[in-house]
């Protein structure tokens, strides 16, 4: 268990977000990602799967190779502190707080941070869009990327961010990607359903809201991602308003379900109040990671 590195990282992600001074490892990641999709990219399944696998490799061989570089090199506290650094790169904890919350005063802003279409959304969907952003980016850029830090250190931070990007980049069910992005994406539905859940349970308990903590599971598998519901409905039931509903990609409407209980017009108020549950995150989430380093 690495809680001491995963301690150091996320208290540095908090603190400094993201270092503009650097190529961010994900940047390098989609650089890769454009580079095989360009020279190699073929309608099937096997090329999409070797895109996959030699990211994941490549990666988690720097990782590893980072990791017993510099824990051979120096003192355990001193590593670690290194590590932490590094680790920090992957978690997107302060990034997405402030760009979620930029859609307050922004909300044409939305634009970079969904892939759904947003030339149209009304005032509601915009706000509807930021919060389940908020929700799901929750699990993938914040605790699962602490889930695979703390039981694998760097390389499963950096192998976690790789399945994550690749779903991102090409994880879409169109034509271009429909064969060649499928191997990333179900992989990623794997790696994701445990955090997910997580996700889910702390949004419930943090909100304290009284709802039962088995309804947003049972709402989440409506979703047609096995793993995004989750997150999403229990935000929803936390605030009291319903997530969902049919959605435009790429020009064409997508049926989705709606998730929790409650009104349908979502507020820019209503982004504030998923935003008011990052403090208690915080305070759970360092206390937990303390209590891993003391025992």
């Amino acid at each position: 268990m690495y809680f001491d590195i995963a301690l150091i990282a996320y208290t540095i992600d908090r603190v400094f977000g993201e270092f503009r001074f650097i190529r961010h490892p994900v940047v390098l990641m989609g650089d890769y990602i454009k580079w095989f999709e360009k020279r190699f990219y073929k309608d099937n399944i096997f090329r999409g799967a070797l895109l996959t696998l030699s990211l994941t490799s490549i990666v988690g061989a720097v990782g590893c190779c980072c990791h017993s570089t510099f824990a051979y090199i120096f003192p355990e506290y001193i590593s670690a502190i290194i590590l932490g650094i590094i680790a920090s790169t992957t978690i997107a904890s302060k990034m997405l707080y402030d760009s979620v919350k930029d859609i307050v005063n922004h909300p044409e802003n939305i634009r970079f941070l969904v892939s759904r279409d947003t030339e149209n959304l009304s005032t509601s969907n915009i706000n509807k869009a930021a919060i389940e952003t908020y929700a799901e980016n929750l699990s993938d850029g914040v605790i699962a990327q602490l889930f695979y830090l703390i039981l694998f250190g760097l390389w499963g931070a950096f192998v976690y961010k790789a399945i994550n990007t690749l779903d991102s980049m090409v994880g879409y069910k169109n034509k271009r990607y429909e064969k060649f992005g499928k191997f990333s994406a179900r992989l990623d539905d794997v790696v994701n359903y445990v955090p997910a859940r997580i996700t889910a349970l702390l949004i419930i308990i943090l909100f304290r809201r009284g709802n039962p903590f088995w309804l947003p599971f049972k709402q989440g598998k409506l979703h047609d991602s096995p793993n995004a519901g989750h997150p999403i409905a229990a935000m929803a039931l936390s605030l009291g308003i319903k997530l969902g509903g049919d959605t435009s990609y790429f020009g064409k409407i997508k049926s989705k379900p709606f998730f929790g209980i409650g009104r349908e017009n979502i507020t820019k108020d209503d982004i504030q109040n998923a935003l008011n549950l990052q403090p208690r995150l915080d305070i759970f989430i360092l206390l937990f990671l303390g209590l891993g380093v003391v025992l």
